[in-house]
Protein backbone atom coordinates (compact mmCIF):
# COMPACT_ATOMS: atom_id res chain seq x y z
CA UNK A 1 0.00 0.00 0.00
CA UNK A 2 1.32 3.48 -0.30
CA UNK A 3 0.32 6.47 1.99
CA UNK A 4 -1.34 9.91 1.08
CA UNK A 5 2.48 10.55 -0.35
CA UNK A 6 2.65 7.69 -2.32
CA UNK A 7 5.54 6.37 -0.42
CA UNK A 8 5.74 2.42 0.04
CA UNK A 9 5.26 2.08 3.18
CA UNK A 10 5.19 -1.73 5.17
CA UNK A 11 2.15 -2.49 7.87
CA UNK A 12 -0.31 -4.75 8.27
CA UNK A 13 -4.28 -3.84 7.77
CA UNK A 14 -6.78 -7.04 8.74
CA UNK A 15 -8.98 -7.75 5.69
CA UNK A 16 -11.95 -6.43 8.52
CA UNK A 17 -10.68 -3.14 9.30
CA UNK A 18 -11.43 -0.07 7.12
CA UNK A 19 -9.26 2.18 6.10
CA UNK A 20 -9.95 5.69 4.51
CA UNK A 21 -8.77 7.66 1.59
CA UNK A 22 -6.02 9.97 2.63
CA UNK A 23 -4.56 8.59 5.73
CA UNK A 24 -0.92 7.94 6.11
CA UNK A 25 0.68 5.03 8.33
CA UNK A 26 4.35 4.19 9.16
CA UNK A 27 6.30 1.41 8.33
CA UNK A 28 5.76 -1.46 11.01
CA UNK A 29 2.27 -0.88 12.27
CA UNK A 30 -0.30 -2.91 12.65
CA UNK A 31 -4.30 -2.68 12.65
CA UNK A 32 -6.52 -5.41 13.86
CA UNK A 33 -9.95 -6.61 13.32
CA UNK A 34 -12.72 -3.81 12.81
CA UNK A 35 -10.64 -0.94 13.30
CA UNK A 36 -12.19 2.56 11.64
CA UNK A 37 -9.23 5.02 10.45
CA UNK A 38 -11.17 8.22 9.08
CA UNK A 39 -9.66 10.14 6.43
CA UNK A 40 -6.66 12.06 6.87
CA UNK A 41 -5.64 10.33 10.00
CA UNK A 42 -1.64 10.29 10.77
CA UNK A 43 -0.38 7.08 12.30
CA UNK A 44 3.37 6.93 12.94
CA UNK A 45 5.62 3.73 12.52
CA UNK A 46 5.40 1.12 15.04
CA UNK A 47 2.33 1.48 16.46
CA UNK A 48 -0.65 -1.25 17.48
CA UNK A 49 -4.23 -0.32 17.14
CA UNK A 50 -6.66 -2.99 18.93
CA UNK A 51 -9.97 -4.80 18.11
CA UNK A 52 -12.59 -2.29 17.55
CA UNK A 53 -10.25 0.49 17.64
CA UNK A 54 -12.01 4.01 15.57
CA UNK A 55 -9.83 6.95 14.53
CA UNK A 56 -11.24 10.24 13.88
CA UNK A 57 -11.00 12.37 10.59
CA UNK A 58 -7.34 13.84 10.70
CA UNK A 59 -6.28 12.77 14.06
CA UNK A 60 -2.43 12.35 14.65
CA UNK A 61 -0.91 9.58 16.22
CA UNK A 62 3.09 9.33 16.76
CA UNK A 63 5.40 6.92 16.52
CA UNK A 64 5.40 3.46 18.96
CA UNK A 65 2.07 4.11 20.05
CA UNK A 66 -0.39 1.41 21.48
CA UNK A 67 -4.33 1.40 21.35
CA UNK A 68 -5.95 -1.40 23.19
CA UNK A 69 -9.09 -2.52 22.06
CA UNK A 70 -12.37 -0.63 21.74
CA UNK A 71 -10.97 3.02 22.28
CA UNK A 72 -12.48 5.92 19.90
CA UNK A 73 -9.82 8.75 19.01
CA UNK A 74 -11.87 11.36 18.21
CA UNK A 75 -11.20 14.47 15.96
CA UNK A 76 -9.08 16.99 17.86
CA UNK A 77 -7.35 13.97 20.03
CA UNK A 78 -3.36 13.95 19.18
CA UNK A 79 -1.03 10.98 20.68
CA UNK A 80 2.77 11.56 20.75
CA UNK A 81 5.30 9.55 20.28
CA UNK A 82 4.79 6.43 23.27
CA UNK A 83 1.62 6.97 24.47
CA UNK A 84 0.32 3.83 25.49
CA UNK A 85 -4.07 3.90 25.66
CA UNK A 86 -5.49 0.84 27.52
CA UNK A 87 -8.76 -0.86 27.01
CA UNK A 88 -11.82 0.89 26.86
CA UNK A 89 -10.15 4.30 26.99
CA UNK A 90 -13.10 7.48 26.66
CA UNK A 91 -11.95 10.23 24.92
CA UNK A 92 -14.27 13.06 24.51
CA UNK A 93 -14.38 16.46 22.16
CA UNK A 94 -17.08 18.48 23.30
CA UNK A 95 -17.73 19.74 26.59
CA UNK A 96 -21.42 19.95 26.70
CA UNK A 97 -23.06 17.90 23.70
CA UNK A 98 -26.21 17.79 23.07
CA UNK A 99 -27.56 15.34 20.12
CA UNK A 100 -29.70 18.63 18.31
CA UNK A 101 -27.27 20.95 18.83
CA UNK A 102 -24.08 21.10 16.34
CA UNK A 103 -21.41 21.88 18.01
CA UNK A 104 -18.14 20.51 15.88
CA UNK A 105 -17.07 24.25 15.42
CA UNK A 106 -16.56 23.45 19.64
CA UNK A 107 -14.28 21.00 19.28
CA UNK A 108 -12.08 21.57 22.20
CA UNK A 109 -8.00 19.71 21.40
CA UNK A 110 -6.67 17.41 23.91
CA UNK A 111 -3.04 16.51 23.82
CA UNK A 112 -1.89 13.31 25.28
CA UNK A 113 2.08 13.83 25.36
CA UNK A 114 5.03 11.47 24.46
CA UNK A 115 5.46 8.43 26.40
CA UNK A 116 2.06 8.80 28.83
CA UNK A 117 0.13 5.83 29.88
CA UNK A 118 -4.00 6.26 30.39
CA UNK A 119 -5.18 2.78 32.32
CA UNK A 120 -8.09 1.04 31.70
CA UNK A 121 -11.41 2.19 31.19
CA UNK A 122 -9.97 6.04 32.03
CA UNK A 123 -11.99 8.88 31.00
CA UNK A 124 -10.22 11.88 29.31
CA UNK A 125 -12.55 15.20 29.00
CA UNK A 126 -11.46 17.05 26.41
CA UNK A 127 -9.51 20.29 26.14
CA UNK A 128 -6.69 18.73 28.70
CA UNK A 129 -2.95 17.95 28.26
CA UNK A 130 -1.88 14.71 29.34
CA UNK A 131 2.15 14.98 29.78
CA UNK A 132 5.28 13.57 29.18
CA UNK A 133 5.46 10.01 30.73
CA UNK A 134 2.70 10.91 32.79
CA UNK A 135 0.34 7.70 34.25
CA UNK A 136 -3.50 7.59 34.35
CA UNK A 137 -4.78 4.83 36.77
CA UNK A 138 -7.36 2.45 35.62
CA UNK A 139 -10.88 3.93 35.51
CA UNK A 140 -10.04 7.25 36.43
CA UNK A 141 -11.58 10.69 35.04
CA UNK A 142 -8.76 13.34 34.32
CA UNK A 143 -10.95 16.43 34.47
CA UNK A 144 -7.60 18.84 34.40
CA UNK A 145 -3.95 18.90 33.58
CA UNK A 146 -1.84 16.32 34.54
CA UNK A 147 1.82 17.21 34.59
CA UNK A 148 4.80 15.77 33.15
CA UNK A 149 5.55 12.26 35.13
CA UNK A 150 2.35 12.81 37.57
CA UNK A 151 0.65 9.77 38.94
CA UNK A 152 -3.03 10.55 38.87
CA UNK A 153 -5.84 8.12 40.49
CA UNK A 154 -9.31 8.33 41.10
CA UNK A 155 -12.73 10.49 40.26
CA UNK A 156 -12.18 12.98 39.58
CA UNK A 157 -8.07 12.52 39.12
CA UNK A 158 -5.44 13.62 42.01
CA UNK A 159 -2.37 13.71 42.22
CA UNK A 160 -0.68 10.58 44.04
CA UNK A 161 3.27 10.17 43.10
CA UNK A 162 5.39 10.41 40.31
CA UNK A 163 6.08 7.95 37.90
CA UNK A 164 9.91 7.74 35.82
CA UNK A 165 9.75 6.74 32.09
CA UNK A 166 10.35 3.48 32.77
CA UNK A 167 6.70 3.17 34.12
CA UNK A 168 7.60 2.55 37.53
CA UNK A 169 6.47 4.52 41.12
CA UNK A 170 9.42 7.07 42.28
CA UNK A 171 10.44 6.99 45.67
CA UNK A 172 12.62 9.57 47.83
CA UNK A 173 15.96 9.79 47.82
CA UNK A 174 17.64 8.61 50.69
CA UNK A 175 20.57 11.31 50.82
CA UNK A 176 18.82 14.50 48.63
CA UNK A 177 15.62 16.04 49.95
CA UNK A 178 14.27 16.99 46.28
CA UNK A 179 15.76 14.25 44.19
CA UNK A 180 13.47 11.19 43.33
CA UNK A 181 14.88 7.91 42.20
CA UNK A 182 13.28 5.06 39.97
CA UNK A 183 13.76 2.42 42.32
CA UNK A 184 14.61 -0.67 39.19
CA UNK A 185 16.58 1.56 37.08
CA UNK A 186 18.48 4.11 39.46
CA UNK A 187 17.45 7.13 37.26
CA UNK A 188 17.09 10.41 39.26
CA UNK A 189 14.61 12.92 38.99
CA UNK A 190 14.32 16.46 40.40
CA UNK A 191 11.63 18.05 42.10
CA UNK A 192 11.19 22.20 41.85
CA UNK A 193 7.89 23.07 43.38
CA UNK A 194 5.38 21.03 41.60
CA UNK A 195 7.32 20.24 38.50
CA UNK A 196 9.55 17.25 37.66
CA UNK A 197 12.60 16.68 35.58
CA UNK A 198 14.96 13.98 34.96
CA UNK A 199 18.28 14.90 35.49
Amino acid sequence: MKDALGLNQEFYIHPSALVDEGVTIGSGTKIWHWVHVSDHAKIGSGCSLGQGVFIGRGVSIGNSVKIQNHVSVYEGVTLEDGVFVGPSVVFTNVINPRSEVVRKAEYRKTLIAKGASLGANSTILCGVKVGRYAFVGAGSVVTKDVPDYALVVGVPAKHQGWMGEFGVKLVSSQTEKSILVCPQTGVRYELEGKTLKKI
